[in-house]
């Protein structure tokens, strides 16, 4: 038997990539039962096995699904796994339900096969160790538009006993980009899994909160999201490499999520001034990342990033 582990936030966020050139969830549209009958059919092709069950790893408000990951965890052979969202909006929980589950399974003999769609870094002591148990760990990585794996760890590939991409056609059929609704069609597009709509609220405007507040719905552009002053930033000038990648990623994300949303979500980022939506928030830190090179922005790049995003929106209104 196999069985396989997604990590959804690598899954679609690359694959948003592949498709927007951001990787902006709510500017994609997903099939997500042809998706996942996608990936178990690939899962089997490359094990020569029978799937015994995809376990489906994502973030949501207070752990709680909302309906479209409900409706993902109804689907046979699905088994839900979430964790939830973090004060600076990113998810928090996933990569260590995985690497449990890695493990916890292989110990267990609950497969002879896993196939891991992620390429976090994180997991890749979990992978050993499931390997120590007799299992193979097979990575299925998302390709880019070259058609090459996007976004995995070096360290997790070397671990790993064996890689392999989702066939393009596999997603170009059911993850395509969304486009803006005509003026007289103002109907929501309903958000990606895990990424409600959300409002600032006068508290986080104000820039007050504390640990276990509701500020986890919004990044605060001149903070670090962590309930904190914000940072007074010593004046110098930034290399022009980085003003170019954040001039860059800034417009990409920025034009992709104004072709994808409604008059209402529109309304609710003018609003919710200057603090983020969460999902364009963790675009903006991932895309800069993924550019970059960097695991980990510094509050620096993370300040210049979200003020940029302003003046741009700004500039383009």
């Amino acid at each position: 038997m196999c069985a396989l582990y997604v990590d959804v936030g690598y899954l679609l966020s690359s694959a948003a990539v592949r498709a927007t050139g951001t990787s902006l969830r709510s500017g994609v549209h997903v099939a997500y039962a042809p998706l996942i009958d996608a990936l178990v059919h690939e899962a089997e092709r490359m094990s020569g096995l029978p799937a015994v069950r995809l376990h489906w790893y994502d973030s949501a408000k207070d752990g709680v699904p909302d309906p479209q990951q409900e409706r993902i965890g109804e689907l046979a052979k699905v088994k839900l796994r979430l964790g939830r969202f973090g004060m600076d909006g990113q998810q928090k929980g996933v990569d260590l339900r995985i690497g449990l589950d890695l493990v916890t399974h292989a110990r267990n003999g609950a497969a002879d096969v896993f196939i891991l769609v992620s390429g976090d870094d994180d997991l890749t002591e979990a992978v050993e160790e499931a390997q120590v148990h007799g299992v193979q760990v097979i990575l299925l990585a998302v390709p880019n538009a070259e058609n090459k794996p996007h976004g995995i760890s070096r360290h997790l590939i070397r671990a790993a006993d064996g890689l392999d991409i989702l066939p393009p056609e596999t997603l170009d059929q059911t993850v395509v980009k969304v486009e803006m609704p005509p003026p007289s069609a103002p109907q929501s597009v309903a958000p990606s899994a895990g990424q409600p709509p959300v409002r600032a609220t006068p508290r986080d405007l104000a820039g007050l909160g504390h640990p276990g507040s509701r500020r986890s719905s919004s990044a605060l552009v001149y903070s670090a999201a962590t309930g904190r002053e914000p940072q007074v930033m010593t004046a110098y000038e930034d290399p022009d490499e980085l003003a170019k990648q954040i001039d860059s990623v800034v417009i990409n994300v920025l034009t992709a999520f104004r072709k994808s949303a409604t008059m209402e979500a529109l309304a609710e980022l003018k609003a919710g001034k200057p603090s983020i939506p969460r999902d364009i928030d963790k675009a903006l830190l991932t895309d800069l990342s993924d550019l970059r090179g960097e695991y980990d922005l510094s509050e620096h790049v993370r300040h210049k990033l979200r003020t940029r995003f302003w003046e741009a929106y700004d500039e383009a209104r």
